[in-house]
């Protein structure tokens, strides 16, 4: 196990410019997810990592040890793939054994490792088996096995979920995260999908266009956003984000609709805001704003829904039954203490 540090990390491409000066402190044993869209620079973050791309400036550290010009081999770092990687001509039990081969470990230190990984992951039937035999999740299993195999101080999953169907994807989160308990090594954690980010980590980073929006714990970032992307990005459905301003010590939206702001909130009359507000902080209240329902999604354990605040759509999450009708009315009102208000200009919060 070991602890890794990145400093003031840039990547240039020629001019163009990919990642702008990351600074991030992963605890040793810790799980720590880079989540973003595609383009971020989240997965040529972790190639550096890894020593597969070359650091234009700024430093990596791995267990304190400066680690810019090392091989990846010498890095003792283990990486797992989308496209699994596996040798087609090898059986599982050679595929997880490979790296001890060409480290020349014995035959019987070699067998050794491989049965306990595959103890681990729930893979010794399979180890006779070849990986056109396997279903996905299993390939995946045996991915994974082969980095267990080399003992390594940090593990670096690069979206190792994205070729799964979604069950697949569910049950595959829970046996990374209890395989990360079991084996307490570091993992940093490549995904684009803020659902994996949110159930798996630690601590999440997430990054857009190059830069480290925010750095926290799930729930931190989910609750306490620091600006309008990582509000927008984490949460599912994502949060409603409506322009306007304050007045009479309240939010009013350009057609008039008002909305109330939270007790605590530091904002003076005629501020240009953007409330946002999460689709399951809505409910139904007489004596709420009047909204028309456009769509019904009825999901069993919730109920989505988008409804017309004025020309405005709001998303709405209901954790209870509630069954209104497609053109029907209905009056909601807000948790004032569940919004969140960003400055227009900006888009921090507030």
């Amino acid at each position: 196990m070991a602890s890794v540090t990145i400093r003031d990390v840039r990547k240039a491409y020629g001019s163009a410019q990919v990642l702008h000066g990351i600074d991030i402190d992963v605890v040793d044993g810790e799980f720590v997810t880079l989540v973003g869209p595609s383009g971020c620079g989240k997965s040529t973050l972790l190639r550096m990592i890894a020593g597969l791309e070359e650091i234009s400036s700024g430093d990596i550290e791995i267990g304190g040890q400066r680690v810019n010009e090392l091989a990846p081999k010498d890095r003792d770092i283990a990486m797992v793939f989308q496209n699994y990687a596996l040798y087609p001509h090898m059986t599982v039990a050679q595929n997880m054994g490979y790296s001890m081969k060409l480290r020349r470990a014995s035959k019987e230190e070699t067998a050794k490792a491989v049965q306990e990984a595959a103890r681990i992951l729930a893979l010794e039937p399979l180890l006779e088996r070849f990986p056109k035999q396997l279903s996905g999740g299993q390939r995946q299993r045996v991915a994974m096995g082969r980095a267990i195999v080399r003992d390594p101080k940090v593990f670096l999953f690069d979206e190792p979920l994205s070729n799964l169907d979604a069950k697949l994807r569910v049950q595959m989160r829970a046996e990374i995260k209890e395989l990360h308990q079991r084996l307490k090594t570091t993992i940093i954690y490549v995904t684009h999908d803020q659902v994996e980010a949110m159930t798996m980590a630690d601590r999440i980073v997430v990054m857009h266009d190059g830069k480290v929006e925010q750095i926290g714990r799930p729930l931190d970032l989910y609750d306490h956003p620091a600006n309008l992307f990582v509000a927008g990005f984490i949460g599912s459905p994502a949060m409603n984000f409506i322009q306007g301003t304050v007045n009479n010590g309240q939010f009013q939206t350009a057609e008039g609709s008002t909305l109330p702001l939270p007790q605590s909130a530091k904002v003076t009359e005629g501020t240009l805001i953007t409330y946002g507000i999460r689709p399951e902080h809505f409910r139904i209240d007489p004596a709420g704003q009047p909204v028309r329902v456009q769509v019904v999604e009825p999901m069993g354990s919730e109920t989505q829904l988008v409804a017309k605040l004025g020309t405005l759509d709001l998303t709405c999450l209901f954790r209870e039954r509630v069954d209104p009708k497609p053109g029907e009315t209905i009056t909601l009102t807000v948790d004032r203490e569940q919004v969140r208000l960003f400055d227009r200009v900006t888009g921090m919060a507030i």
